[in-house]
């Protein structure tokens, strides 16, 4: 077939790349060793690096398949939400899900949105291309006209993706419109602006369906469908190089269904990257701190101004930023402002001189940053203001400020994940992000701070020792013990303040993280204050509790405690190595008292006093048990400790679980 022809011929002459590309970089190689492992934080670093999430290596895994396959549920999750490739239509996608190691990764799998891990963009694609025809609310703000058509096109996005007008404006920001050439027909205009918005480019004109007009031709010319084909690619082609784009669009490579995606998914790389460098150049760079008293001072002129925006952004530092010590992270800013004042001159606004005097009286600050509604709007708060009747929606001589109740920092991130899309979330921001996401409607955001916080806010060493005791934390600095009990680096995050924060929001995923986090730190945590006050919190959250109703936080809790202590080893039956302790334990209990009563003592593990006593010295950090050898007995010990702990804390709370 013809189609099978033109393949053949891309594939050997490498236009066709694979989607599973051998690589055998030392990177690689260690992500492919962390995704084996299951090591969260270790694979989240390697991914914010810029890895080959979907490469493999030389036994042909790529590291999704190496999580389904050792079943690690949360890296599953984590590597879904980067882009991993799981389509079921492919030899790899089929031999990840065949190859997972349990109904629940398998289930997620089959589940997940696979136009989104074929596309991690596509939603940021889809609203660039939806600018080109979006009036409400309105955001152009400069006019191409071609003939006797108008197109309404942004600035920025001119500015950051065509050479010709990042030029253009850069010499005259004040630029408003610009004037094609009659020689370029209206057709190829449109293509190339389709193009540039990473819009789908029309087909038709390669491979039009029976019967179907090649391309409406324009009214008053009687020229066939054949030559202005012609004469639109030689427009495409002519306005293409005078935009100085660096792949335009070929109608040779629509043929092709997979070379056209292919070709996309590359223009679409290129246009973050290109969208990046503008972000970081313009606002970034362009971002004005001043002191809190002195932002009304700040005046942007709407149509003449170097980041070619229309709004600015306001976020304050906390009162207790600028003390003697602390600076905050607003140092990074440039030390002074150069706005556009109502006189037209330029101006700076440096911070007070008394902060050099007095660093413990430094005034409060805030950072404004330029910003284009065209963006914002990707928020249905933003959406909603600049549609409405609000102030903020109407047109004025200098740029609007709006105040938005976050941190400088925060707002970096929100404003990162707005124009490129893949913020890098640090754990110690990842609960403000959370908090800013779900003010601004911004599911997406919120879906990715909840996974920053499951991925780093997983300890690189977990807690699941299978010899011993389980390792001491210190309850008060939350510290993570490495296996040669040496203290690790404190987590910058408070595992309540995430509970809380899942409650609040909804975030289903979080209560499961918090969970998980609390039972595989359950010593840490069973006789903190702070947790007995949470359980009573989650007790309260059914409205008319009766006796008989559960605290769901603490279902979940026992729930990985299980996972920790038993489902690890789910082929060595240890369960019934547990009854049948019990059963010799009851035996001894009888002989001993005389009695058909089971000694309490000997309903630990059937290791009666001695046993209980072994346990409870290891809970308390001491060396382990010498005498008890096998690690899962030693597990098991551990386990029935911990959950009469939390029988002993319900008594005490006088709640019933």
């Amino acid at each position: 077939m013809p189609s099978e022809d033109i393949r053949l011929k891309l594939a050997q002459t490498h236009k066709l790349r694979d989607a599973n590309p051998l690589d055998q970089s030392d990177e690689f190689k260690a992500f492919i060793l962390a995704c084996r492992h299951g090591d969260l934080p270790k694979c989240q670093e390697y991914i914010n690096r810029g890895v080959n999430i979907n490469g493999r290596d030389s036994f042909d895994y790529t590291p999704l398949i190496l999580a389904s396959l050792c079943g690690h549920f949360e890296l599953v999750h984590l590597l879904l939400d980067s882009g991993a490739n799981a389509e079921r239509n492919t030899f790899q996608g089929e031999r990840c899900i065949y190859n997972a190691l349990n109904n629940k990764i398998r289930k997620l799998l089959l589940q997940y949105d696979f136009s989104k891990t074929s596309d991690p963009h596509v939603y940021w694609s889809s609203h660039i291309s939806s600018l080109l025809a979006r009036t409400t609310p309105w955001t152009s703000d400069f006019t191409l006209k071609a003939g006797s058509q108008s197109f309404p096109l942004h600035k920025f996005l001119f500015a950051s993706r065509t050479p010709f007008f990042q030029q253009k404006l850069q010499e005259k920001p004040g630029l408003a419109s610009w004037t094609i050439e009659d020689s370029v027909p209206v057709e190829a205009v449109s293509i190339v602006l389709r193009h540039v918005y990473l819009d789908d480019s029309p087909t038709d004109l390669v491979t039009p369906p029976a019967g179907s007009v090649p391309f409406k031709e324009h009214e008053g010319e009687e020229e066939g469908g054949a030559e202005r084909v012609e004469k639109v690619f030689r427009g495409v082609e002519q306005l293409s190089k005078q935009l100085g784009l660096e792949q335009g669009w070929d109608g040779e490579a629509a043929k092709d269904r997979r070379l056209a995606r292919q070709r996309f998914l590359d223009e679409e790389e290129r246009a973050l990257k290109q969208l990046r460098d503008f972000f970081t150049s313009k606002i970034l760079a362009n971002k004005v701190v001043v002191d809190a008293n002195q932002a009304s001072n700040v005046k942007w002129m709407s149509n003449d101004n170097p980041a070619f925006a229309d709004v600015l952004l306001r976020a304050d530092e906390p009162d207790d930023t600028y003390n003697n010590d602390d600076v905050g992270t607003v140092e990074s800013a440039p030390g002074h402002v150069v706005p556009t004042p109502l006189n037209g001159e330029t101006t700076s606004i440096h911070p007070s001189k008394s902060n050099d005097s007095h660093p413990s009286e430094s005034p409060r600050r805030c950072v404004l940053y330029p910003v284009h509604k065209a963006m914002l709007i990707r928020s249905e708060y933003f959406s909603k203001m600049f549609s409405g009747d609000f102030l903020e929606s109407q047109h004025a001589e200098h740029l609007r400020m709006i105040t938005i109740d976050v941190s400088p920092p925060v707002l970096e991130l929100v404003l990162t994940y707005l124009y490129i899309e893949n913020p890098i979330i640090p754990l110690q921001h990842a609960l403000d992000v959370l908090y800013a996401a779900d003010m601004l409607f911004l599911d997406a955001l919120k879906t990715k701070a909840a996974q920053a916080i499951s991925a780093l806010g997983n300890p690189t060493t977990t807690t699941t020792t299978t010899t011993g005791a389980p390792p001491q934390h210190a309850s008060e600095t939350q510290q993570v013990i490495s296996p040669d009990n040496d203290p690790l680096e404190a987590e910058p995050i408070n595992i309540y303040d995430v509970v809380h924060a899942a409650w609040d929001l909804r975030v289903r995923r979080l209560e499961e993280f918090a969970a998980r986090y609390l039972a595989y730190h359950l010593e840490d945590y069973i006789d903190d204050p702070d947790f007995h006050d949470l359980i009573r919190e989650s007790a309260s959250r059914i409205k008319k509790r009766e006796e008989t109703d559960s605290i769901e936080l603490l279902d979940d809790i026992r729930h990985y405690l299980s996972d920790r202590f038993r489902l690890r080893f789910p082929d060595t039956r240890l369960d019934q190595l547990m009854e049948v302790g019990d059963e010799e334990g009851g035996q001894g209990g009888e002989d001993a008292t005389g009695t058909g009563r089971k000694d309490e003592d000997a309903s630990v593990g059937g290791y009666g006093e001695e046993g209980a006593a072994k346990g409870a010295r290891g809970l308390q950090g001491e060396e382990p048990d010498t005498v008890t050898e096998d690690a899962f007995a030693s597990d098991a010990i551990h386990h029935q400790l911990l959950l009469d702990k939390i029988e002993d804390m319900l008594e005490r709370l006088k709640l019933s679980a």
